[in-house]
Order: structure tokens, then sequence, then C-alpha cells
């Protein structure tokens, strides 16, 4: 990897970082619907015109099928359910629980596509989900002030990533990158107006909200996919995923900067031990390293 990799690598985790920073800072005003909206509609009119510059238009119109079912579950659903997070879930909390990803795509592979576990992999799972009872333990309610519901909205957000990470493997191989990530974003804009157009807010949105919003569009989901795809089209898709251990720590750098949230040692402790059952469950330190090492 080359200087300008790591570069990429880090400047796309500080970015996906702010994303969880952001939807805390305007989901109280935009509500989640709206808020969703506005981010993959936004995103949506930046990702078709580098598409439309770059001709990759007729790929989207030939994988429209497929591409759409990737937008519901790689956008449209995942990022509703960090809105409903983020109304009670700290930034930082829901950056480290975005982290698993990982983990439920090692499950949905074994299921779906048939790929074997293996027993440092299944050590992984076992700490990443362990982590994650560690992070929000004491928070576990469905009561006023509790993260219950929030801490369901980001498994079943991470959820709904490693389907679509699964379906892309199995439906969209060899598709140009820049066509799913344009077309996907598109159809989760169509999917979701209606719905967001009765939830809109009935009262003037703030400047400071906007901004969030818009930052959340335009800077973690339209530039930084683009930053993504290049460093997969670079580096491959197996060192681009590292930026999956980096998003949590700017996740919790970002919430304690501009939003005052503690940094605990229960927080410390559960960050480490997800990061350390993803590093298993993916095969980045164990058995599966040398492995995965060589088919880069």
């Amino acid at each position: 990897m080359q200087a300008r990799d790591y570069r990429d690598l880090f400047l796309l985790a500080a970015i996906w970082g702010s994303s969880f920073l952001f939807m805390r800072l305007s989901v109280g005003e935009f509500g989640p619907l709206a808020l969703v909206e506005i981010r993959v509609g936004a995103s949506a009119l930046f990702l078709l015109t580098v598409a439309t510059l770059r001709g990759r238009l007729g790929a989207i119109w030939r994988h429209r099928r497929h591409i759409g079912v990737v937008g519901v579950f790689a956008a449209g659903l995942p990022f509703l359910c960090f809105n409903i997070a983020a109304q009670t879930v700290p930034a930082g909390f829901m950056a480290v629980i975005n982290a698993i990803t990982p983990l439920f795509g090692a499950l949905i592979a074994r299921v779906w596509l048939k790929e074997m576990l293996t027993p440092a992999r299944i050590v992984g799972l076992a700490l990443g989900f362990t982590g994650i009872l560690v992070l929000v333990w004491n928070d576990l309610s469905f009561g006023a002030g509790g993260m219950a519901l929030g801490v369901l909205a980001c498994l079943a957000a991470a959820l709904c990533y490693s389907f679509a990470a699964c379906y892309i493997g199995r439906f969209l191989k060899g598709v140009d990158p820049l066509a799913m990530a344009a077309g996907s974003v598109t159809a989760a804009a169509i999917v979701l107006l209606p719905f967001a157009a009765y939830n809109w807010p009935s009262t003037p949105v703030s400047l400071v909200s906007w901004s969030a919003a818009l930052s959340l569009a335009l800077l973690c989901t339209g530039l930084a996919y683009i930053i993504y795809y290049g460093l997969i089209d670079r580096i491959g898709a197996t060192r681009s995923m590292t930026v999956t251990f980096l998003v949590p720590i700017f996740g919790i750098l970002w919430g304690a900067v501009f939003l005052h949230e503690p940094l605990s040692g229960r927080m410390l402790a559960g960050t480490a031990i997800v990061l350390l059952g993803t590093l298993l469950a993916t095969g980045f330190i164990g058995a599966g390293a040398a492995k995965a090492a060589g088919r880069e």
C-alpha cells in the first residue's frame, strides 16, 4: 500500500465516523424518515451526475432490479434504522455497534452462501456480540432514557448491510461499483420519498440541522462511496475493509469532541472486545489472516 492509500483509508474512516455525529445533530428536527430521504436523495443527485459523466448509466439500467434490492438494504433501511437509533444512542456507541456488520455477514454467508465458519471465526462472533452487551448493558431499557430500541435499530442496520453485501456477491459480482452506488441510493430515495413527504417537519428546520443533513448526503455518502470504491480498485476489497476497524475510533472521537459524550472504561472495554471479535471473524487475525493476505 502506498501513502495515498493509507491517507484515503484514514480519511474515509474519519468521514464515516462523522456520520453518527451528523445524525445526532439533525434527527431531532427532521425526524428519521425526512432525514434519510435528504441523505439518499441528495447523494443520489450527486452520484448520478458523476455516473453520467463517467458513462455508467447503462450499467445501472441493465442491473436495475438487483441494484434496487441493494438500495433498500444497503442504504434505505440501515440509514433509517440509524436515524431511529440516533434519537437515544450516543454517536460513539452507534459507531461501535456498526463495526459488527462483518459478524452478521459471516452468519449470513454461512446460511446463504454455505461458507464455512472456522473455530476462530466462531470465537470472533461470540466475542463481538459479548462486546455489544458490555457496551450497552446498563442502558438496555425500553423505558424513558433507555437505549434498548436504539440498540436494536443499530443491530438491524448492521444486519441489513451484511445482507446487502452477500446479495451483491451473489447477484452483482463484477458490476461497476459506481453504478451500484449511484443506482442503489437512487432506488432508496424513490422508495422512501412518499413516507418522507408524509412525515416532513411541520416547523422550520435550523441551519445547523440542514448543514448536518447535507453533510450526511454529500460527504458521508456521495464522496465517501467514491473514495471507498477507489480504494477497492487500488488495494483490493480485503485491505479496504480495514476501514471497518477505524470507523469506531473516529465515531467515538467526534462524539466526545463535539457532543461531549463521556469516555467510560466500560465503553472502551466494549469497543476493544467488539473490534477483537470482528478481527477474528473476518480473518484479519488468527488462522484466516494468512489466507486473506494471499488473496490480495
